[in-house]
């Protein structure tokens, strides 16, 4: 009897025999049709990624691309890798585990972005891909589309077309699979779940160190998870907080030592008191969180907008802010803890960008979409959450009818993201396309000057700098661009005089010195000339065109021997320069004739 009851009967009657198999089919096809499902969905997110960031797959360098690639400093050092992680202030960041990724690129693109905007493109769909699994870990019913929306949404274009933004995209699937690691650690209590979530942590920090306010969302994982913070999740997650405080302090230590005595377009703002501060925080949590909503006219470089302290509807942000948290504090015992881990993970992740402490960009604009990069899951999460909740409670008519509409935006969507790709294929398009809805952006305006000069077309870069000393006439590194451009157009009296403007705004900018220098010796004032390069490298003895310019002035006045010691420095500060061994040598060469023919 009990073998005999491990199995069924088979019904001896044909029409009940085909029944049977009739009945199975659809639960084989249901089967396979649950198998298929995420496949067919990630596939949906691939191909949709890939077709909106087709058209920049061949886009040129644009702005910072230069920098961190092409033009990078340590690019052909042979001990760029080793500067990189043992030399902070070597660049402008101490993100080694990023510069030593993006010298592997070089090494197999070189000068072809093509590689480069391949790679961002891949990475960013990782993520998607990775923040779908998360959502899952929530028991979201629609996480697939978090990892959607995440692929689509037009503030992600700025990170994944611009090669410069290597940054976010390679930091971020280590970031997520430290916080996958550290949920299967809460759930399980495996310590290799919990090596791996630190790791992982340490990688992505490593990256970049915008994340740095990681162990701050561990915390909020832990009040979510069990209403409540306690030591053992303080002690869990003090390693997470020494490695962000660690690497934060060196990449600080890092920036500041690699800007000693340098100048660029991008100074260091001048922010207001604590209310001021206080103003500008609520303004730009209000234009993220709009913007991550209502994700229209995206530009890499937005409006600065006047911040202004005793306007009191400034300050309105923060109490809307806190009524929203209030409320949601006192729903936390039902669905207001969900709303509040994705609204905290917004806030706590945004908290770097909000002006409280001044960062270089905010010279130009106070908001960049690629600062969204990371803060924006938890705003995706909430949505995605939403649209769940509010997906079950429709009736089956309205339901479909509501997942039209929303298919629809998504599709708008894609085509806006699609859309604005295109603005990234080089300088002059992105240049055009944010001027067209920024033109009081200064950074804009210089920056195109800067692709224009270098490209030949120095009347239309004189127009562009122009046009930023119209919006603010108290940068002297854009009067400093001006005079470049204008000595490179042949106008050497108007260069010199937007020269003496820059050294009148700062007197300390050796750079323009140095130019001036080269302006009068085209007027044949040498002597004025070999005085403004001597009080360039007064201001910066490590000025290698400073030092090669008064070398040359010095070998074509005759004296030679003060020239040998200006392009001797050359050589100490860039042995590996070949037209500074070759002034060196000729210079030699003309003083050993000089003193045999005596």
């Amino acid at each position: 009897m009990a073998a005999n009851s491990c199995f069924r009967k088979t019904p001896t009657s044909g029409h009940a025999g085909l029944n049977s198999i009739s009945g199975s089919v659809p639960s084989v096809l249901l089967f396979l049709q649950l198998r298929k499902a995420p496949l067919l969905q990630a596939a949906l997110m691939i191909v949709v990624g890939w077709w909106i960031y087709w058209p920049v797959l061949h886009g040129d360098w644009i702005g910072d691309d230069n920098l961190y690639i092409a033009e990078n400093p340590l690019l052909n050092d042979p001990w760029r890798v080793w500067k990189a992680w043992f030399q902070p202030g070597s660049f402008i960041e101490y993100y080694p585990l990023h510069e030593t990724v993006q010298w592997l690129q070089w090494q197999l693109w070189g000068s072809d972005t093509l590689g480069y905007h391949v790679t961002n493109i891949v990475l960013h769909l990782v993520s998607a891909l990775l923040l779908w699994r998360l959502l899952l870990k929530f028991g979201l019913r629609l996480a697939w589309l978090g990892g959607l929306i995440f692929v689509i949404h037009p503030v992600m274009v700025e990170s994944v077309a611009w090669i410069a933004e290597f940054k976010n995209t390679l930091s971020l699937p280590p970031a997520l699979l430290a916080m996958l690691a550290w949920i299967n650690y809460q759930d399980h209590g495996k310590t290799r779940d919990y090596g791996l979530a630190l790791g992982l942590f340490l990688v992505a920090m490593l990256c970049k160190i915008t994340l740095a306010m990681f162990p701050f969302v561990l915390l909020l994982y832990a009040w979510w998870k069990r209403d409540r913070i306690t030591w053992n999740d303080l002690k869990l997650s003090a390693p997470f907080f020494l490695i962000s405080l660690t690497l934060g302090t060196i990449s600080i230590l890092a920036a500041e030592r690699n800007a000693h005595g340098s100048t660029a377009f991008i100074l260091t703002p001048h922010l207001g008191g604590f209310f001021f501060r206080m103003a500008l925080a609520g303004l730009i949590i209000s234009f993220y969180f709009t913007k991550s909503l209502v994700p229209i006219w995206p530009s890499s470089a937005y409006f600065e907008w006047t911040v202004d302290p005793h306007r009191l509807w400034q300050f309105l942000p923060w109490p809307i802010l806190l009524s929203v948290i209030c409320w949601l504090w006192t729903q936390r015992h039902r669905w207001g803890r969900h709303a509040l881990l994705g609204l905290g993970f917004f806030l706590i992740n945004l908290a770097p960008f909000l002006g409280l402490v001044g960062v270089s960009y905010m010279t130009s604009s106070w908001v960049y979409d690629h600062l969204l990069y990371f803060p924006i899951i938890g705003l995706i999460g909430l949505v995605v959450a939403g649209l769940g909740r509010f997906d079950q409670l429709l009736a089956p008519p309205m339901r479909l009818c509501g997942r039209a509409i929303f298919g629809l935006l998504l599709t708008l969507l894609a085509f806006e993201s699609h859309d604005y790709a295109k603005a990234w294929i080089n300088e002059e398009v992105a240049s055009r396309y944010d001027l067209r809805l920024n033109p009081q952006n200064q950074l804009i305006h210089c920056t195109f000057g800067d692709y224009l000069e270098k490209k030949g077309r120095i009347a239309e870069a004189i127009i562009q700098y122009r046009e930023a000393l119209e919006i603010d006439p108290a940068p002297a590194p854009i009067h400093y661009a001006l005079a470049n451009a204008l000595l490179h157009g042949g106008q050497v009296d108007e260069a010199m005089a937007q020269y003496e403007t820059t050294l009148a705004i700062d007197p300390r900018y050796a750079e323009a010195r140095d130019e001036l220098g080269i302006a009068l010796a085209q007027k044949g004032r040498v002597d004025e000339a070999v005085a403004q390069f001597q009080k360039a490298l007064e201001l910066d003895p490590n000025l290698v065109p400073a030092h090669t310019n008064l070398g040359v002035a010095l070998f074509r006045t005759g004296h030679l021997d003060e020239a040998i010691v200006q392009f001797q420095d050359v050589v100490q500060l860039r042995p590996h320069d070949g037209n500074a061994q070759q002034n060196l040598a000729n210079a030699q060469a003309l003083a050993r004739k000089a003193r045999g023919s005596r």
